[in-house]
């Protein structure tokens, strides 16, 4: 109701009050402030102190309380930083003959506590003047007030905004860029100067991207500024497959209970993350840890912007634990004379600043000496420029930048609305000096300026730049001293590739280890492993599984297995590809050696059995069963034991065709020499009996014209194999796992198969008649030594196919060599061996009487 009832009074035009009227006590307001007049005032909000008890007691100390205990509340000694910057910038101006010559501003300086009631409070007192808050009135003769710069935060920025937009006050805003604040339909009278840091999540992803922190926690402050920020992080790091552990946030409008913030503490140390995001109001979070026992936030990296306050304060050793963090710091310009400046400023030039002399106590530990007015007396020779970074720095940070760079914006756009009254030698207002808010504001939205350093500013919220990030590390040392030392770059609006820099070994970690420390959901996976997602789990969250076969890995965490090129293999542990040896059954090679040599025997051997029946070829044994057969047999198994000589050595296209081809006939014609000599035998027997018709084939030439036929068909067999899918050579990289094999493919298949299956009809067909055959009662009977060769030839190629398909590489060439050569000596052996034996070792049996005679 009492607010309600406020803003229904502040709805009234702001009036003048007088001492008759309104009582305007010139008494302090329980707030501290500090005043330099001048011709135009700027007022200026910065979050100074905090108050230390609960926000539940504010009540209680603004009725009871009028002058406020400094012992109630704690100095955020950076933000003086920002005041400084603020004052050098308006003595700066004021110096300046070239900017608003002749007009002197003057500045209000207000504590910008972290509550609302507290913001409205003191933006009110800046609207009514020194004395009693009085909604409407204003106790200053005239209105000097032209523009507030404030708002460290959105939230700040909103209250104030509620009062001042009334008024059509013109505020800047020196906080974090915030959308919200760029609506011009809702926010008016609002203008930010900081830069848009709509690319800070992607920095900061990049950032755990380089260091391969994919489990993150995040914390943030509980408002509208953290929420967006949050939403943006979250995005960026789904984009890049980085998981949030955790998500936390401060509340910014009440203090938490003692329990609440151990089990906020609590989750942040039992988590796996060690790396943690933290955005928005350091005073939110500083409100949760007066009157609760510390915590140690150790080994955590902490990944943060120059916003959020991380340096030392006395009594708060639970800053402490920001050691290694990594700052996203707003690039800026240096400014010339600000260091000076910090060696001047001390409570003797200001007597009247009254948050000189409380920051000047606090910073140096002045001795509690008591003067006359009680106040703590500090050495004359002290000088802000020799404070540890903990309280300042000589360089100016990017808030401080923004302050500076926002007053002097409402210096130039107040020169150009004075140069322009001038130009026009007439002032409806009656004085050049009073300043119509309404008038201000198109001055303020089309102003632009180069700062000291040549930096082009603009207020334009349409035209509002990008930031561009230095990276800095945050170090602490024993002896209470702070560093911040830059180790990197983010320039968003750089080519890819050249955006983000980090110089790693310049970093120092929260930790001993100077390597990263590592931050993830679960174990690495080693080279060697690709990652498996759990199921129902962040895609940050994996086992490792081996790699496939001819997969590798060689790097950690890889996604997945990358296969070898064709002419490589991988080692044992699957992190490296080897190189495939080229392999084939040469001739250097112990087996190659071994076959060849074998089929160098056998075929001598044959060339002998030859020159012997050639040498004996009127005798009985040799004429038996067909002379001409016999050569014709003698001479195929020749050749098929120097076709296998055809499958050693690197094979080329010429070997390709005659392996097979070859192979093929010559034991085609071998075979249907042995069913011409089996039915010969058979004829033999039959011409025996009294008229036969079987003595006219005995004696002739048609089994040598039956060898022809059986061998015109797989001629034509092997052609159309040649015509339509010849063999070809072929290096065989998937068969083995660590050798390309040289070898010849067979073009078809099917061909192939249809030249084996013929001779095996050819030679099932003479081990049948033969078989049926060998008790013939004749001793010219060779179909007892047929049915044997036949026996071990045909058992020789059974096993032949399935050793041959379960083979790979040159001993499935070894394979069908050794079945050509085994085969071929089991027909040798078994037919021939026993008739040269009679004709070298026994020759008396080689007679026609000893042939006949029966056993």
């Amino acid at each position: 109701m009492f607010f309600r009832l406020f803003f229904l009074l502040l709805q009234l035009p702001l009036s003048v009050g007088t001492e008759q009227g309104i009582p305007c006590r010139l008494e302090r307001s329980f707030s501290p402030t500090y005043f330099r007049d001048g011709d135009l005032v700027v007022g200026g909000f910065f979050p100074l102190l905090i108050n230390k008890m609960h926000e539940l007691n504010y009540w209680k100390m603004f009725w009871f309380h009028p002058q406020y205990n400094n012992e109630d509340y704690h100095w955020l000694l950076k933000h003086y930083y920002q005041v400084l910057a603020f004052m050098f910038a308006i003595e700066e101006i004021n110096s300046n003959p070239n900017l608003l010559p002749n007009i002197s501003l003057g500045f209000h300086i207000y504590n910008a506590y972290h509550n609302d009631e507290r913001t409205l409070e003191s933006s009110l007192m800046w609207l009514s003047g020194q004395g009693q808050t009085v909604p409407n009135y204003s106790c200053e003769r005239q209105r000097k007030s032209v523009v507030v710069i404030g708002g460290a935060t959105s939230e700040t920025t909103f209250s104030m905004g509620t009062l001042l937009e009334l008024y059509k006050l013109p505020q800047i805003s020196y906080g974090l860029f915030d959308p919200l604040i760029s609506d011009s339909l809702q926010f008016p009278s609002v203008y930010q100067m900081a830069p848009s840091d709509t690319s800070l999540p992607l920095g900061m992803v990049k950032l755990m991207l380089h260091f391969k922190w994919t489990w993150v926690g995040l914390v943030a402050s509980d408002d509208s500024r953290s929420e967006k920020f949050l939403r943006d992080l979250q995005e960026e790091m789904a984009r890049n497959d980085v998981c949030v552990a955790f998500i936390e946030k401060i509340s910014t409008s009440q203090s938490l209970k003692k329990e609440l913030y151990e089990d906020f503490v609590f989750r942040i140390l039992l988590n796996a993350a060690n790396v943690l995001v933290i955005y928005g109001d350091t005073n939110s979070f500083l409100s949760l840890i007066f009157t609760i026992h510390p915590y140690i936030l150790v080994r955590k990296v902490w990944i943060t912007t120059s916003h959020w306050d991380i340096s030392k304060n006395p009594g708060y050793i639970y800053f402490n634990n920001f050691h290694g963090a990594l700052i996203f710091s707003a690039q800026t310009s240096r400014i010339l004379g600000f260091k000076h400046f910090l060696k001047t400023v001390n409570p003797a030039r200001y007597p009247e600043d009254n948050f000189l002399k409380n920051f000047w106590n606090t910073a140096f530990g002045c001795p509690n000496k008591h003067g006359k007015e009680g106040e703590r007396v500090c050495s004359p020779n002290a000088s802000l420029d020799t404070l540890h970074l903990s309280y300042l720095d000589i360089t100016m940070s990017d808030q401080s930048y923004t302050v500076y760079t926002a007053v002097y914006a409402v210096a130039w756009a107040l020169h150009e609305m004075f140069l322009m009254r001038s130009e026009m030698e007439s002032s409806t207002d009656g004085d050049n000096r009073i300043v119509s808010p309404q008038k201000f504001h198109s001055f303020l939205k089309n102003v632009q300026f180069n700062t000291s350093a040549g930096k082009l500013v603009v207020l334009d919220k349409k035209r509002n730049s990008v930031a561009n990030y230095d990276i800095l590390n945050y170090v602490t040392f024993r002896n209470d001293t702070e560093v911040l030392i830059k180790v990197g770059e983010f320039s968003p609006q750089a080519p890819l590739g050249q955006d983000f820099t980090i110089q790693e070994k310049a970093i120092m970690w929260p930790s001993k280890n100077k390597n990263p420390p590592q931050s993830r959901c679960g174990k690495v996976c080693g080279p060697g492993f690709q990652k498996k997602a759990q199921e129902g789990r962040p895609v940050c969250c994996f086992n490792c599984d081996p790699c496939p076969e001819r997969h590798i890995s060689n790097q950690t965490d890889a996604d997945q297995c990358v296969k070898c090129p064709e002419d490589q293999y991988p080692n044992q542990e699957r992190n490296q590809c080897l190189p495939k040896v080229v392999t084939f059954l040469a001739y250097e090679d112990p087996m190659g050696i071994t076959l060849a040599s074998l089929a160098a025997c056998f075929s001598f051997l044959t060339t002998l059995v030859l020159w012997v029946f050639v040498r004996h070829k009127n005798t009985p044994i040799v004429r038996a069963n067909n002379r001409d057969l016999s050569y014709i047999l003698l001479i195929s198994l020749f050749f098929c034991f120097l076709c296998s000589l055809l499958f050693i050595g690197r094979p080329t296209a010429m070997n390709c065709l005659l392996q097979q081809t070859t192979f093929g006939i010559m034991f085609t014609v071998a075979i249907s020499s042995i069913l011409a000599k089996t039915i010969i035998v058979v004829l033999a027997f039959r011409a025996t009996r009294p008229g036969s018709r079987s003595r006219k084939w005995v004696g002739t030439r048609a089994p040598i014209y039956f060898v022809l036929f059986c061998t015109l068909i797989q001629g034509m067999l092997c052609a159309i194999w040649l015509l339509l899918s010849p063999p070809f050579p072929e290096a065989d990289t998937h068969s083995d796992h660590e050798y390309i094999i040289l070898g010849c493919n067979e073009g078809s298949l099917i061909a192939f198969y249809f030249v084996l299956s013929y001779m095996g009809v050819l030679a099932l067909a003479s081990f049948a008649v033969a078989f049926f055959a060998r008790n013939l009662p004749d001793t010219f009977n060779e179909a007892k030594f047929i049915t044997f060769s036949m026996l071990v030839f045909c058992s020789v190629w059974v096993s032949f196919l399935p050793t041959y398909q379960s083979t790979k590489g040159k001993m499935m060439v070894a394979v069908e060599i050794f079945c050509i050569l085994s085969s071929s000596t089991g027909l040798l052996a078994c037919i021939f061996i026993p008739k040269c034996f009679v004709i070298l070792v026994q020759p008396h049996r080689n007679t026609k009487k000893t042939l006949k005679r029966k056993f």
